[in-house]
């Protein structure tokens, strides 16, 4: 099955461009990215703070079956336009990856489909290219199919 996100790199750029087209109105699309409910459900994971604003910051936090936490970011908000575009800051904790720098934006196609395009920024080629070498592709995808379908139910 072909994955519905699909990522474009370049050869030696430090960013990504990823597009997805969602069957959700763009408010719902949106809403998905900064109702902290909705996020921990569609991503999986707990969310400890999720201050959906300019200058806000977030962190969320996946434990296993033994409560053992196995993943945990954190970021700042620095541009927030409702329904538009989110610019924030992504870092994952104990893992040696720098920050990056991810673009948001939401984009109406119709009244019931729409258009997430994210450009990420990497401190190097290097961190890039390690993060493609992980199942990253595969687990975006997932989470935007979780998100399609959890959101579809709040239609």
């Amino acid at each position: 099955m072909e994955n519905k996100t699909k990522i474009h790199a370049e050869d030696n750029r430090l960013d990504l461009l990823i597009t997805r087209e969602f069957d959700l109105p763009v408010e719902l699309l949106f809403k998905a990215y900064v109702e902290p409910e909705i996020v921990a459900q569609w991503m999986g994971t707990k969310v400890i703070k999720l201050e959906s604003k300019k200058h806000g910051s977030w962190e969320f936090e996946t434990s296993d079956p033994n409560g053992n936490v196995v993943f945990k970011a954190n970021g700042v908000i620095h541009d927030f336009i409702p329904n538009e575009k989110i610019v924030r800051t992504f870092e994952m904790e104990n893992i040696n990856f720098a920050p990056q720098l991810e673009f948001l934006e939401f984009e109406s196609i119709t009244d019931e489909t729409s258009k997430l395009t994210m450009q990420i920024i990497y401190k190097s080629i290097e961190h890039r290219a390690a993060q493609l070498k992980l199942p990253f592709a595969f687990g975006l995808n997932m989470a935007h199919n979780r998100l399609q379908e959890i959101v579809t139910q709040l239609k």
